[in-house]
């Protein structure tokens, strides 16, 4: 090996060592106003969504080492600010009938979960049955096929 390349493996083992002392905000605030809804229901959100849409995060091993916490950090914070079922019973009625139809319309274009945490997660992607419960719990008109 020439002395560039192992220097600049040397340089990218320091980089990547020194990466690791930047702490991201990795905390679950307490949960206020969690979801009330039928408990099937509850337990898909649960399986499929609660990770980046509540306050109560699972974070994994690999969710500690950067540059992979920065992302998954980034996507906890961007989830719970669109929807947070750990806060949901705190938003109008109003924004919770919008927040709804969303759900439901996120699941059918297959927008949601995101497919790099099914990847890691494959008990949270979502069958045609559990997306009928969620239309129905939802309240629309529209229909899975």
């Amino acid at each position: 090996m020439s002395r560039i390349i192992k220097t600049f493996v040397v340089l990218f083992l320091i980089a990547f060592l020194g990466i690791q002392f930047l702490e991201v905000d990795q905390t679950n605030p307490p949960v206020e106003a969690d979801i009330e809804a039928p408990s099937n229901i509850k337990a898909i959100f649960k399986k499929s969504c609660y990770d980046c849409h509540s306050n109560e995060t699972k974070w994994p091993w690999y969710s500690k080492v950067a540059p992979v916490s920065w992302m998954i950090s980034d996507h906890v914070n961007k989830g719970r600010k669109q929807l947070n079922f750990s806060m949901w019973e705190k938003y109008y009625t109003a924004d919770q009938r919008r927040l709804k139809e969303e759900i439901l319309e996120e699941i059918l274009n297959e927008n949601m979960p995101l497919k790099n945490y099914t990847f890691l997660h494959p008990n949270s992607i979502l069958s045609i049955d559990k997306k009928n419960l969620i239309k129905d719990w939802a309240g629309t008109r529209s229909f899975v096929k």
